[in-house]
């Protein structure tokens, strides 16, 4: 906490800041939707081009966005989103792209009628050293039925924060390895359980 006169602050990092976090986190936002905030980073080792390009693609992003079941992409700014929700249930959203900087960033915000309002960005920059690109992924939400709504939410793991630290994991491991590890079965091995 830093004490300038008088006025006690919190010195975190935005997005671990107890206090006014969203505030803090959706400062640099061109539009904010949302009241709680997560941010999120990974070092991946390719060019920022490489990744910035394939995330701009939105038609990729379920490829690694595990509770995202489709998006549907209207035109360069908007898209239809259906996420998993807890309970078997879905929720969707429309979202506006408000800012893009080729190769750097992209932010979002969700239009009116949201079933969680949202908004965020997802910046791209060169890692030190060479060691390829440090992509953070800062997003404000309003969970359903508010703090309950986020209680039940990170019970069944559907809780934003949870699923942004998982998928970028999962987008690392893709943009390297060119797949995502599991621990489900492929068809075949289910098959020899089944014979075995």
């Amino acid at each position: 906490m830093n004490d300038t006169d008088g006025v006690r602050s919190d010195d975190a990092p935005a997005g671990t800041a107890k206090s006014d976090a969203a505030d803090k986190v959706g400062a640099g936002l061109p539009e904010q939707a949302g009241d709680s905030a997560t941010v999120q980073t990974v070092t991946i080792n390719k060019p920022r081009q490489e990744l910035y390009s394939y995330f701009r693609d939105f038609s990729n992003l379920p490829a690694f966005m595990d509770n995202v079941e489709r998006i549907e992409v209207k035109d360069r700014q908007l898209s239809h989103w259906v996420v998993k929700a807890p309970a078997g249930a879905t929720v969707e959203w429309d979202a506006r792209v408000t800012e893009d900087r080729d190769g750097e960033l992209i932010a979002w915000t969700s239009e009116a009628g949201a079933d969680v309002p949202n908004s965020g960005r997802v910046e791209f920059r060169d890692a030190s050293g060479g060691r390829g690109t440090v992509v953070s992924a800062t997003i404000l939400y309003d969970p359903p039925a508010g703090v309950v709504g986020k209680l039940v939410a990170k019970i069944f793991q559907r809780e934003p924060a949870i699923q942004a630290r998982r998928d970028l994991r999962r987008f690392k491991q893709l943009m390297e390895t060119g797949e995502i590890a599991t621990n489900a079965m492929n068809p075949a091995q289910a098959r020899e359980k089944e014979q075995g």
